[in-house]
């Protein structure tokens, strides 16, 4: 895996600004592999290539993703710009040869979510909102819980995307959902052991 050979195909297929959020999350997700115990290159790797498939339409990630027998359900039929997650990680395979299935899965992922995610796809799914570019309004609080608890600062970071879903009149993918039902469910469980049945 070279990143700098991706970086430079990303340039090219990017305009300047996704370009530049891309780099941002590389390097956020890098730190947050580190911090978390995910494979840091892969990490740095999946955050440069991430939004391979937000180059295309969403008519065309439509057309993209029925010629490559990717699933459509009807959510993402009608809400079809979350394809460019699935999409974009099946044409890091076929066009760019990048064929590290933690990676693929991290890309496939990281705009939904989904229930049982791995540690690098959860790294890339919260890089991409606690990069330094961001700067809508619960940025700040997520970037804090991500200094202290990964499955927290990921909680506040779905949540935040399921309400801004809503306030935008969009269809909600249930895979979000059950991922944020997930991370509830933990945190709950961890409540309920206490700070004493954790050593």
């Amino acid at each position: 895996m070279q990143p700098d050979h991706y970086k430079e195909l990303m340039r090219e297929k990017l305009d300047h600004e996704l370009f530049e959020h891309s780099l941002g999350v590389a390097e956020a997700a890098a730190e947050l592999a580190v911090r978390y115990g995910a494979d840091k290159s892969k990490a740095y790797l999946s955050g440069i290539v991430h939004d391979y498939g937000k180059q295309f339409s969403g008519r065309e990630l439509v057309e993209i993703a029925k010629k490559l027998g990717i699933p459509l359900d009807r959510i993402s039929r009608r809400e079809s710009r979350l394809l460019h997650a699935p999409v974009g990680a099946a044409l890091l395979e076929k066009d760019l040869q990048l064929t590290d299935p933690d990676i693929i899965r991290a890309v496939a992922n990281h705009t939904t979510g989904r229930r049982g995610m791995g540690r690098l796809e959860k790294v890339v799914y919260l890089a991409d909102y606690i990069e330094k570019g961001r700067d809508f309004p619960a940025a700040d609080k997520i970037r804090q819980a991500a200094l202290e608890d990964l499955d927290l600062a990921l909680l506040e970071a779905v949540e935040f995307a399921i309400r801004s879903v809503l306030g935008r009149g969009l269809m909600l993918h249930p895979r979000s959902v059950a991922f944020r039902n997930e991370l509830v469910e933990a945190q709950r469980d961890r409540a309920d052991k206490g700070p004493g049945d954790l050593i």
